[in-house]
C-alpha cells in the first residue's frame, strides 16, 4: 500500500488549514455532558503540532445523524468546550460550516488561533458529497488535512469531495492509524493471530476472507460462532443463525486446513434461555447446546485456549468482542482474552474500533495495548483489503 504525505511533509507556516476530525462523541444520556472524549484526545496531537508550526486552525466534524437538518441537540459547541480545556486556549465556535459568516470568521483568524465549524451534517450536501458543498469548505482553507480515520471509509464531502480542491495531506492520528493496520497486512510480526467476534458472520466474512491467507491462527468467537459450528453439523439451537452463510463459514474453515491455518472455534459456550440480560444461563459443550438455549459467550475452556493460543504470538489484530459484553454475565471470555493481550509484553497489539475498543476502554486496557483503533467501520473495511476513499484521496509521499 502507498505512504500518504502528512502534516510533517508540508509547509504549514502561516497557512490556514483546514482539519477534518472524528469529534462523533457519545453523551450521558439527556445531557450535552460528553460521556467519552477519547475522540477528542486522539487529534489534540495534530491540533498542537499545526498551532505550533504558526498555522490558523480551522476544525470541522460531524456529529451524530441530523439527516441535513439543524439539530439543536447535535451542535459542536460541547465538543469546542472540551477541546479548549484539553489544549488550553479558547476554541471559537462558528454558527454555520459554510457561508459569508464563516468565511469574515476564518478571514479574521491569526496565527494559532483554533474556529470550529458547525456540524457538517447539518447540510444534506456533506453525506451526498455535493461538489458544491466541497468547495465551499475548501474555500476556507489553503491546505486540507484528514484526522478523521472513523469516517475514511465514508466518500462524503469533507472526506472525499474537499481533496479536489486542495493540496490534501494526513494528520498524526491517521498516519499511526494507517501504519498500524498497514503492518498487520503487509509486514507483521510473526506469528500472526487475528480474533474475530461479534454477533454476525455477514458483517465479518470479507476480513476472514482476507485475514486466513495472512495469518498462523485465527480464532473466532461471538455470536456468529454459531454459523461456524453449525456449518460443522452441531445443532446451535436457538443461537443467531445466518443460513445462507453456512456454507460460506464450511469454505472458510477448509480454506484454513489447506493453508495449514490454525482455525479455532469454541468447544463449550455459555447459553442462556433468553436474549436478556438477566436470563438463565450455564456452560455447556458445543456438542449439548439444546433447543431454546442460545450462544451469549464463549466458555472457560475456550477462553483458556483462546488465551494460551494468543500467548505466543508476535502480532495480534483483534476485532469483535467474544460475547454480549454490555452485560456482565456473558462478559467474561472478552475479559479474560483482553486482560492476556495486556500482559503480552513483546507482542504488538492491535485492536479494531468499535465494540472492541469500547470494551477495552471499559476494562481500563487501552494504555496496555500497542494501538486501540479510532474507526469502527474503517478499521473493518482496511482489514477487509479495501481502498478507504478517505486515504486513497490523500497526496501520495514521495
Amino acid at each position: 500500500m502507498i505512504k500518504k504525505k502528512t502534516i510533517q511533509d508540508i509547509d504549514i507556516e502561516g497557512k490556514t488549514v483546514l482539519v477534518r476530525a472524528e469529534f462523533n462523541v457519545t453523551f450521558r444520556p439527556g445531557t450535552t455532558s460528553i460521556s467519552d472524549d477519547s475522540r477528542i484526545m486522539a487529534t489534540a496531537p495534530t491540533i498542537r503540532y499545526l498551532l505550533d508550526h504558526d498555522a490558523k486552525v480551522v476544525l470541522c466534524s460531524h456529529l451524530g445523524r441530523p439527516k441535513g437538518k439543524v439539530v439543536p441537540e447535535l451542535r459542536m459547541t460541547p465538543i469546542s468546550q472540551r477541546l479548549s480545556q484539553l489544549l488550553g486556549q479558547p476554541v471559537i465556535q462558528a454558527d454555520d460550516c459554510v457561508g459569508a459568516d464563516v468565511q469574515a470568521r476564518v478571514e479574521a483568524m491569526t496565527v494559532r488561533e483554533i474556529l470550529m465549524l458547525e456540524n457538517l451534517r447539518f447540510h444534506p450536501g456533506e453525506e451526498e458529497n455535493d461538489p458544491n458543498f466541497a468547495r465551499e469548505l475548501a474555500s476556507l482553507a489553503d491546505i486540507y488535512v484528514n484526522d478523521a480515520f472513523g469516517a475514511a471509509h465514508r466518500a462524503h464531502a469533507s472526506i472525499e469531495g474537499v481533496t479536489h480542491y486542495l493540496p490534501s495531506v494526513s494528520g498524526l492520528l491517521m498516519a499511526r492509524e494507517l501504519e498500524m493496520l498497514q503492518g498487520v497486512l503487509e509486514s507483521p510480526k510473526q506469528p500472526l493471530v487475528a480474533i474475530i467476534g461479534g454477533a454476525k458472520v455477514s458483517d465479518k466474512l470479507l476480513v476472514l476472507e482476507n485475514l486466513v491467507g495472512k495469518v498462523k491462527t485465527l480464532i473466532v468467537g461471538g455470536g456468529m460462532a454459531a454459523t461456524f459450528l453449525k456449518s460443522q453439523g452441531l445443532d446451535v439451537g436457538d443461537s443467531l443463525l445466518e443460513d445462507d452463510l453456512i456454507e460460506r463459514a464450511g469454505e472458510i474453515l477448509r480454506n484454513a486446513d489447506e493453508r495449514g491455518v490454525q482455525l479455532l472455534l469454541p468447544t463449550d459456550v455459555i447459553v442462556a434461555d433468553a436474549f436478556a440480560e438477566g436470563a438463565t444461563s450455564k456452560v455447556v459443550q458445543v456438542s449439548q447446546i439444546q433447543a431454546g438455549w442460545r450462544i451469549m459467550d464463549i466458555g472457560p475452556e475456550t477462553s483458556a485456549q483462546y488465551a494460551n493460543a494468543v500467548s505466543e504470538s508476535g502480532t495480534v489484530v483483534w476485532n469483535g468482542t467474544m460475547g454480549v459484553f454490555e452485560w456482565d454475565a456473558f462478559s467474561n471470555g472478552t475479559k479474560r482474552l483482553a486482560s492476556t493481550l495486556a500482559g503480552l509484553n513483546d507482542a504488538i497489539t492491535v485492536i479494531g474500533g468499535g465494540s472492541t475498543a469500547e470494551a477495552i476502554g471499559t476494562l481500563g486496557l487501552a494504555e496496555k495495548m500497542t494501538h486501540v483503533s479510532t474507526g469502527g467501520g474503517a478499521s473493518l473495511e482496511f482489514l477487509e483489503g479495501k481502498e478507504l476513499p478517505g486515504v486513497a484521496s490523500l497526496l501520495d509521499a514521495e
